[in-house]
């Protein structure tokens, strides 16, 4: 089950991943997303699409990056940076060719919690143009600035605070 907010809307994209022999001998291979595709080709996931000079590029899958009304500040911030991103999450799993594509986001909070789980790959690319247009649409159509409220505290009760006196038991 999954909640449906009012005003969300679903951009579909496709995600490219390289593929290059590993420089440690711990690795094998070395991964990272290059690029999401507005108009992606209609291939299964894990599609190979080119190999040259020990470099693969494979078409990793289709993905929706969600915008949600309630998170335009995240969106605005990543607009207004010198290079707005988009985030792309591959998990490790245990198939071939070893990770799946897990997420595709615009929201730089939400690839941070992907980042701190340690495990996933995660890989900020440039935002693609067509992407860039629809996210400052959106935003301008449901960003509302909230001013920052100070929480007060309560005043302190100065009886409860003084001394006590000791209590004589039997």
């Amino acid at each position: 089950m999954s909640l449906i907010i009012p005003g969300t809307v679903s951009i579909p994209v496709g995600v490219v991943v390289e593929r290059r022999p590993g420089v440690t001998q711990w690795a094998e291979w070395a991964w990272r997303a290059v690029e999401v595709l507005e108009d992606a080709p209609i291939l299964p996931p894990w599609t190979l699409m080119r190999e040259e000079a020990g470099r693969s590029l494979f078409f990793a899958g289709n993905a929706e990056v969600a915008l949600h009304p309630t998170d335009t500040d995240n969106y605005k911030h990543n607009l207004e940076s010198s290079s707005p991103s988009i985030w792309v999450v591959l998990r490790p799993v245990e198939a071939v060719p070893g990770f799946a594509l897990q997420r595709v986001t615009v929201d730089a909070g939400e690839a941070h919690l992907y980042a701190d789980s340690g495990s996933d790959l995660m890989e900020a690319v440039p935002l693609p143009h067509g992407i860039h247009a629809a996210l400052e649409a959106f935003v301008e159509e449901h960003h509302r600035d909230r001013g920052f409220h100070k929480r007060k505290r309560d005043k302190a009760e100065l009886e409860g605070l003084g001394r006590r006196s000791r209590v004589d038991g039997p």
